[in-house]
């Protein structure tokens, strides 16, 4: 698989794409609140733009029903204070944050009762990809792209392939994804997203100080991370999710056409439409004497 093409990265400039998870389902149950873990999210966009004059914030909302765009620093020309006494970050995102939500709000009309739903992650990334691409395209000199996801919600199974597929394409445009991730249970998806494309996994042990593990973990550029000792997954879990039920299996079937995977076993392969073992076998034979019949 071709890379993609080399540009002139400058050292220490970073791009930094934040997904934050907004789902209201998994925060009402949660025990830090969402409003503190937002003033410290805050805290640290603030000072990725204070590292450095040159560095871009980018932030996506990733709700359940939809995802949106809710600050682009590129877009703002004034970083620091406006009229009043909150800073031009702060002021437009909470804003913008607040539309996102009434508007993720009206999509969902489905049954919320039952287990926390999940967020579109999926839906997320490929935004993320798409900006990263654009800047990509817009000249030889920009700084170097990564994805930070600050996700707490349980993984969607149904949303397997669509993720794979963004984690793959960050790989190949070489476009570190890491993970914060605040859940009670560790996320399939985010570990392999960090050890497919290079970025950095780590689940905070405790939430009341969780800026320190942003400033001192995420907040490092790619250039100075070849010179740190950032922490390392113990254990990834590559389980995958099955394509007829949209479950996560340890064991399965795969097609040897499209590499579609399924939990039990099929005749027929409902992606690409390949014939199975047996059915395959016992099509030839029914065709064989398909053909002698005619041939009599």
């Amino acid at each position: 698989m071709a890379s993609a093409p080399s540009k002139l990265y400058t050292d220490d400039v970073s791009l930094l794409v934040v997904l934050m998870d907004t789902n209201p389902f998994f925060w009402s149950t949660f025990s830090l609140q969402f409003s503190d873990f937002l003033s410290h999210v805050l805290t640290f966009l603030n000072s990725i733009l204070l590292l450095n004059q040159l560095n871009q914030v980018v932030v996506i909302a990733t709700g359940r029903n939809s995802c949106g765009y809710i600050y682009d620093s590129s877009t703002t020309s004034d970083h620091g204070l406006e009229t009043g006494t909150m800073p031009a970050l702060s002021s437009n995102l909470l804003l913008k944050l607040e539309e996102f939500v009434d508007k993720d709000e009206q999509l969902g009309k489905v049954d919320s009762e039952g287990a926390i739903a999940s967020s579109l992650l999926s839906g997320s990334l490929s935004m993320a990809l798409c900006y990263i691409q654009r800047v990509f395209r817009s000249g030889p000199l920009h700084p170097q792209p990564r994805i930070l996801c600050l996700h707490g919600s349980p993984d969607g199974p149904e949303q397997y392939v669509a993720i794979m597929n963004a984690i793959f394409s960050a790989q190949r445009s070489m476009v570190p994804i890491d993970s914060c991730y605040v859940g009670s249970n560790n996320s399939a998806f985010l570990q392999q997203a960090s050890y497919i494309t290079g970025g950095v996994y780590y689940k905070p042990p405790q939430l009341d100080g969780i800026f320190q593990y942003f400033s001192t973990i995420f907040a490092t550029d790619l250039h100075s991370r070849t010179f740190l000792r950032l922490p390392k997954s113990v254990g990834v879990d590559f389980r995958a999710s099955c394509f007829c039920h949209k479950q996560t299996i340890d064991m399965g079937y795969i097609c040897s056409v499209c590499l579609s995977i399924f939990c039990e076993h099929h005749k027929k392969c409902s992606t690409c439409g390949s014939v199975f073992g047996q059915a395959q076998a016992d099509v030839l034979s029914a065709a064989n004497r398909k053909r002698k019949t005619l041939d009599t």
